[in-house]
């Protein structure tokens, strides 16, 4: 029986500042650095000991990560980076502040933005200073693939194919996997994983800093989950 667990990354800059960030790359508050870290001391008195890391490309992320294996004496486990792992793209709502949007559009429009399944949110000009076209972490996708702005559905069809190839097969090889990422990616792997409905995976959070464990079976039926 394999362990898989997810990690939300702890509270960023942007979250402390009530921001939209999505791709943009920001750190950890000293919040998020402490939330890491008891995360990190979580696992060592579960006892967890993991054979494969995975994470995003971006900074909250990748130092989530790094703060929880090390805490947990793990920092060697080997560790993937990805772009599908990434939060999803909020659009041109990237780096504006949420209170701010929702006196201009309403918080119900807001709301749909954030929480519906399919709405896509106001899309980012490709020539904007703050296209993902523009960073070199991106340079070897095709410009096709680079978002300018994601839903949960678009976030979901980018990880699963990461699922199938990359984390999926090591689990059925028996092998635990810790997966560091953010609230829209992971919220998109334990809907497909939990085969939950496009409705209700809206009222799914995902808490900064928490680790979830699922214990899964050779064919990666959840035999039990719990959150340390």
């Amino acid at each position: 029986m394999a362990k898989l667990v997810f990690i939300r990354h702890g509270q960023s800059e942007w979250n402390l500042k009530n921001l939209f960030t999505g791709w943009v790359d920001v750190n950890l508050s000293e919040q998020g650095v402490e939330e890491a870290k008891a995360a990190g001391r979580k696992l060592k008195e579960a006892g967890i000991e993991f054979d494969q890391a995975y994470t995003s490309v971006l900074t909250r992320a990748i130092k989530t990560l790094h703060f929880a294996l090390e805490e947990s004496g793990q920092l060697w486990v080997p560790e993937t980076k990805t772009w599908r792992l990434n939060e999803r793209h909020y659009g041109a709502l990237q780096g504006k502040n949420k209170a701010d949007a929702a006196a201009k559009y309403g918080d119900e429009q807001v709301h749909i933005w954030r929480r519906s399944y399919d709405v896509l949110p106001p899309l980012l000009d490709a020539n904007d200073e703050g296209s993902a076209l523009k960073d070199r972490r991106y340079a070897d996708l095709d410009p096709r693939t680079v978002p300018a702005g994601e839903n949960l559905k678009v976030t979901l069809e980018r990880v699963i194919p990461f699922w199938q190839d990359e984390i999926a097969p090591k689990l059925r090889e028996g092998k635990n996997v810790i997966i560091a990422a953010h609230g829209n990616s992971l919220r998109a792997l334990t809907k497909y994983i939990e085969n939950i409905s496009d409705e209700d995976i809206m009222n799914v959070e995902m808490a900064t800093g928490q680790p979830v464990v699922y214990d899964l079976d050779e064919n990666l039926n959840i035999v039990n989950k719990e959150k340390l």
